[in-house]
């Protein structure tokens, strides 16, 4: 099981530390950054070194988040920090808004829908594989981190149920509790428990990021 976002005083999910030996920083582009947590969902922006979001989040298993909001799942409040570092077992999917990557880069696949549940979220998306591919076996052989196209998220916050649509989604399959290749393009989700409630439901801060993906 990964270690996931805590909002205990004492957790691990603190603001970083100044380090006032270390040399300055190269400047890299940031991108607003969108983080599912096994209890919350963190707002932030990230430094962008490379291409895509994808290349980023297999080059590194820690990344150094700014500005950030972490709206909690199960007590309703919502938290701001300057900067947090976060790890990559702690990210069930991530999503972003930035540059598309290099075209050169793209290869022939084909879509094939998949549904996938990873912790409190329930996912629906188009896998890119190559033709004549079994979808799933191909899923399994990805990096952690795997981009869908076209997908949608949906959790409980509070007592609400909520869907979220996304151009582009990264996914942590290390972190999947099951997938299913579907078929039937109307295709359903299955109802999604609600929790009793533990406190007031925050403000979803994830609405004030563009949907508009095209970082993966």
């Amino acid at each position: 099981m990964a270690s996931m976002f805590t909002f205990q005083h004492s957790s691990t999910f603190d603001a970083a530390p100044a380090r006032e030996s270390e040399a300055l920083p190269v400047a890299y582009p940031d991108v607003e950054f969108v983080a599912y947590g096994e209890d919350c969902i963190v707002v932030a922006r990230v430094a962008l070194p490379t291409e895509r979001l994808t290349d980023l989040l297999n080059s590194q298993e820690r990344y150094r988040i700014t500005d950030v909001v972490a709206d909690s799942l199960t007590d309703g409040h919502a938290y701001e920090l300057p900067e947090v570092e976060l790890q990559r077992d702690e990210l069930f999917l991530v999503h972003a808004a930035g540059p598309r990557g290099n075209p050169g880069r793209r290869k022939r696949t084909r879509q094939h829908s998949v549904v996938l549940q990873l912790g409190p979220y329930l996912v629906h998306g188009q896998f890119h594989a190559v033709p004549g591919s079994d979808p799933l076996e191909g899923l399994r052989r990805r990096k952690a981190m795997v981009p869908l196209t076209d997908a949608t998220i949906e959790f409980v916050v509070g007592r609400a149920v909520q869907q979220r649509h996304v151009e582009t989604l990264i996914v942590n399959r290390e972190l999947m509790d099951w997938a299913v290749e579907a078929h039937d393009e109307g295709i359903e989700f299955p109802e999604l428990e609600v929790p009793a409630a533990t406190g007031r439901l925050a403000k979803d801060f994830t609405g004030q990021i563009s949907t508009h993906i095209e970082a993966a």
